[in-house]
């Protein structure tokens, strides 16, 4: 009987099937966490595209008052980040020609880990020109 014991122990032939099914188990969880945090690049690759877009648009107009442009791109991306500017002001929301222009957009994204909860991470995106505008 205990000869019988000692030689299944030593018997591995249903080693390989543990094995798959544990890398199966592996590759599972790493394509869910994928399926969770490709969201989140794609919201910060459209912040990106947000700031490049609006500092263009104030690059042509010479000023920071894009408000239309804004509201538009919020519309298309679904985005509501918040706005800051830093600009070299003439007078008002003016840039003088050559001035530099400078927008950083802000926006908080959930990342959900399924039952485990949800994480708050705040995306940045920065994005800065020169105006093309000149005002006597």
């Amino acid at each position: 009987m205990k000869k019988r014991i000692k030689d299944m122990c030593r018997n591995r032939r249903g080693e390989g099937y543990i094995d798959t099914a544990v890398g199966v188990l592996c590759l599972m969880l790493v394509v869910a966490l994928a399926m969770v945090l490709y969201p989140v690049f794609m919201k910060k690759q459209q912040l990106d595209s947000f700031a490049d877009e609006i500092v263009r648009q104030a690059e042509i107009l010479g000023s920071t008052d894009v408000s239309g442009r804004i509201a538009q791109l919020q519309q298309e991306t679904g985005l509501d980040p918040q706005i800051q500017w830093d600009c070299d002001y003439y007078s008002g929301n003016r840039v003088q020609l050559n001035g530099d222009i400078q927008v950083t957009l802000t926006q908080q994204v959930d990342i959900g880990f399924f039952v485990f909860g949800s994480f708050p991470i705040e995306l940045k995106a920065r994005a800065s020109g020169k105006s093309e505008v000149y005002y006597k």
